[in-house]
């Protein structure tokens, strides 16, 4: 059973993340987990741009590390850039302060205040102590600073592109089906995804574009 729409009671219990931008707009959030990394990143970039189209890419710091070259690409494309823990932790099984470590090991690189949970799995506790780093770290960089909200990032419609028993076809089905107005969509910039990936991100951009959707950072 795939969840491809977050539960509603999951986002009451996590009620102070971001699942969803304003209903009221025709304007959906396509994002992008794991990367950056060569080929598939790349991928996505040309993608993108092929259809006038921004992102926000929620980055691996390690990636990060290994790409350098490629994380500029996505930058100077003008998307958005997120924070997704320099080792890609799953919260529930990290102790906190690990997990804050790893998180602003990461935020030397990335310098955002977008974060999303690998797996969206985060521990109420990690919640309050990352906003509270961050908001401690914002200060002493910049004390004027108008940018000191942590903003955790989750979603409202998954693909499952990384899911290798899903096909092509049925990855982009998940995203169209289930996509409205303020929807914040996962794909994911992996090797492990790259072979639905292809099918379904410029399937999801042909047909959204013609149903008059906007595409907008995060």
């Amino acid at each position: 059973m795939y969840l491809v729409k977050s539960p509603l009671l999951l986002k009451w219990f996590y009620s102070a993340l971001i699942w969803n931008k304003s209903r009221s707009k025709k304007i959906v959030y396509l994002t992008f987990d794991d990367g950056p990394i060569p080929n598939v990143t790349d991928f996505v970039l040309n993608t993108l741009k092929s259809f006038e189209a921004k992102a926000t890419f929620f980055c691996i710091g390690d990636n990060i590390t290994k790409h350098p070259e490629v994380f500029a690409n996505v930058k100077n494309a003008g998307h958005a850039i997120g924070n997704h823990t320099f080792n890609h932790l799953k919260g529930w099984k990290t102790n906190d302060e690990t997990y804050i470590a790893n998180f602003l090991q990461c935020q030397q690189l990335t310098q955002s205040n977008l974060f999303r949970p690998p797996y969206g799995r985060i521990k109420k506790s990690q919640i309050k102590k990352l906003r509270t780093v961050y908001t401690a770290q914002s200060a002493n960089l910049n004390p004027q600073t108008t940018n000191a909200n942590l903003q955790i990032i989750m979603w409202d419609v998954i693909s499952y592109d990384f899911d290798a028993r899903l096909s092509p076809e049925k990855c982009y089905q998940n995203v169209i089906r289930n996509t409205k107005n303020g929807s914040i969509i996962v794909f994911h910039d992996s090797l492990k995804a790259f072979d639905r990936l292809q099918y379904a991100l410029p399937k999801t951009l042909k047909y959204l574009s013609e149903k008059g959707y906007q595409f907008g950072t995060l």
